[in-house]
């Protein structure tokens, strides 16, 4: 078969249209048909979803996020194009694109659309494995007579057939290993489907910064560059023992992805130890009553992740990084499991609070873990009538806002707080 296929009818392409439907969009690459690991990603996930239903704000920046202090917790390409980011302050934002169209997060709506794409991806392979509600890893490896076309066809035709019944978009990666398929999958959003082969791994890899590498954020680059390691390539030059003595196992894994060496299978039924989100700000931040506004928007996400999981976990961590790199975590383990976001904010909350006030901080983060099966969470007892007529008002808010979107229920802050102007996600 050809080492192109048009990326809008997924025929085999021997000029730079398709000889057939006229498309320049093509996927070309010397290994095209003969890989099969993906990653894909839905573009821009939450605006796209708010674009698509409502067509009035289809052509201009969308914000997901606000609140009193708010904070962005995504925004589309347009928004982007004008310095707009995620865990960007609302009124930098703004001030950056004062036309922009702020939307209010709707996760329950998020969960449902994000399992409507795993579905297709399911109908194709049984080796899929999340990593959130918008992005999952597949093997497509021995499909071919399945699907009448390798991998790559398989893929273009459910990234058409994704936006023709969705109305959204979705990026994918392909290559021969997970880290690749990842890091591939970045390169041309939005509606990106690009390839890294086998041939062309070492060579792709070596200019890049080493944040590239997965796992490597902000305090771990600035480890590796203070080391002298700017690049991927200067790793792999350091070779394995210098790696090894400098960082110890760290410094094997780092070598091992210099060389594009990933061993890590796509495991569907791979115990998940833990659900969490986590945030980088686009500025230190020292209130906390801004860092709990941030902090109530990934309560929701976990929530939503856990729900979309059916599980729930007994140990909530907060995660913190100071502006000097220094990460922070606190725990607390609960009597019973839980998947509910108004409980997650609340141990969170009362865990930050518990933090010298006037601290900077760069990250914020919150999860479960201890994980186990949804039904056994927020049962409550005797003395707590109020954790299951939480869990059953969460549960039927988010049946109403999958159905009918947000503005079908209003709440305060996750059900918790009786003071509406400490809601970032009040209406």
């Amino acid at each position: 078969m050809a080492d192109a296929l048009c990326r809008d009818c997924a025929l085999p392409v021997e000029a730079d249209r398709c000889e057939t439907c006229g498309s320049d969009r093509i996927a070309r690459h010397p290994e095209l048909t003969s890989l099969s690991i993906a990653h894909l990603d839905c573009d821009a996930f939450y605006a796209q979803i708010e674009k698509r239903d409502d067509p009035s704000i289809a052509a201009k920046p969308v914000i997901v996020g606000g609140g009193n202090r708010g904070v962005v917790s995504t925004c589309c390409y347009v928004a982007r194009a004008f310095g707009v980011r995620s865990a960007m302050p609302m009124f930098k934002a703004l001030k950056l694109c004062p036309q922009a169209v702020v939307v209010k997060p709707n996760m329950a709506k998020y969960v449902a659309v994000g399992r409507q794409v795993r579905e297709a991806m399911l109908a194709l392979t049984p080796l899929v494995q999340p990593l959130s509600i918008d992005e999952a890893f597949m093997d497509l490896t021995g499909t071919e007579a399945l699907h009448g076309g390798p991998p790559a066809k398989t893929l273009i035709d459910l990234q058409n057939r994704i936006e023709a019944t969705l109305d959204i978009t979705v990026s994918i990666g392909l290559s021969f290993n997970k880290f690749l398929a990842k890091t591939a999958s970045d390169l041309d959003k939005p509606r990106g489907f690009s390839v890294i082969g086998k041939e062309d791994a070492l060579d792709f890899l070596a200019p890049r910064g080493v944040g590239t590498l997965p796992g490597v954020g902000p305090a771990g680059v600035a480890t590796l560059e203070r080391a002298g390691y700017r690049r991927i390539g200067d790793i792999r030059a350091a070779g394995m023992k210098r790696m090894i003595a400098k960082f110890g196992d760290w410094g094997l894994h780092l070598y091992r992805l210099s060389v594009a060496d990933d061993p890590r299978r796509v495991d569907p039924e791979g115990e998940r130890k833990s659900v969490s989100a986590e945030t980088t700000f686009f500025s230190d931040i020292t209130d906390h009553g801004a860092l709990e506004d941030i902090l109530w928007t990934l309560c929701e996400k976990v929530s939503a992740r856990a729900r979309a999981g059916e599980t729930a976990g007994r140990t909530i961590t907060l995660k913190l990084r100071r502006a000097d790199f220094r990460i922070i975590t606190r725990r607390r383990t609960l009597s019973e499991p839980t998947l509910l976001a108004h409980r997650l904010f609340e141990i969170g909350r009362a865990l930050l609070a518990a933090e010298t006030p006037g601290v900077a901080y760069r990250l914020i983060g919150i999860g479960l873990s201890d994980l186990t099966g949804a039904l056994e969470a927020d049962k409550g007892d005797l003395m707590d009538a109020k954790t299951p007529r939480r869990a059953a008002a969460e549960a039927a808010i988010a049946k109403a806002r999958a159905k009918f979107g947000k503005g079908a229920v209003v709440t305060g802050r996750g059900l918790k707080s009786d003071r509406k102007d400490d809601d970032p996600a009040s209406s």
